[in-house]
């Protein structure tokens, strides 16, 4: 597997969006601006600046920003730990307009109830924001946690999908 080739940026209502893809234009990262972890352009140092290889993504992010798509179908791809893409996998079923906790979440992927920290935690890693619904994962009472991308804009993105 090859690591990002390729940078776009686009607006959206929730801030500047960062892409990268890699050589085969699979999306290998969504960063928002400011985002807790996230990429900026100063990490983007012998990255091409070209977004032709992210028209679908831009499409289909305009569209589910105007309310018109539910689902993303994009090629894209997150390296992590197994475990991390294991819970990244339980978030693609987290469907658009729905909330899930970190317990559900750990309870998906077969881990202890002791291990919701370490979902947190990949939860809080998850590369793809937005197109990967971390957004959609809430804590046990209900509450809004934590958003490496701010809490302002999880209540933006859960208010877009009718969830909040």
């Amino acid at each position: 597997m090859t690591g990002p080739t390729y940078w776009t940026s686009l607006d959206s209502p929730v801030g500047q969006l960062l892409l990268t893809a890699d050589a085969d234009g699979v999306l290998v990262s969504l960063s928002l601006s400011g985002q807790k972890g996230g990429r900026t352009l100063a990490d983007l140092d012998g990255l091409r600046p070209d977004p032709a290889p992210f028209r679908e993504a831009a499409e289909q992010l305009a569209a589910y920003f105007a309310g018109e798509l539910k689902e993303f179908r994009l090629p894209m791809r997150a390296e992590g730990t197994p475990f991390r893409e294991k819970v990244w996998d339980a978030l693609d079923t987290v469907p658009y307009g729905a909330t899930t906790t970190y317990g559900e979440i750990a309870a998906r992927i077969g881990a202890p109830r002791a291990a919701v920290r370490a979902v947190g935690g990949a939860i809080g890693a998850n590369p793809l924001l937005v197109v990967r619904p971390c957004h959609r994962v809430i804590g046990a009472d209900g509450s809004l946690t934590g958003y490496a991308a701010g809490l302002e804009r999880k209540v933006r993105l859960l208010t877009l999908e009718g969830a909040f």
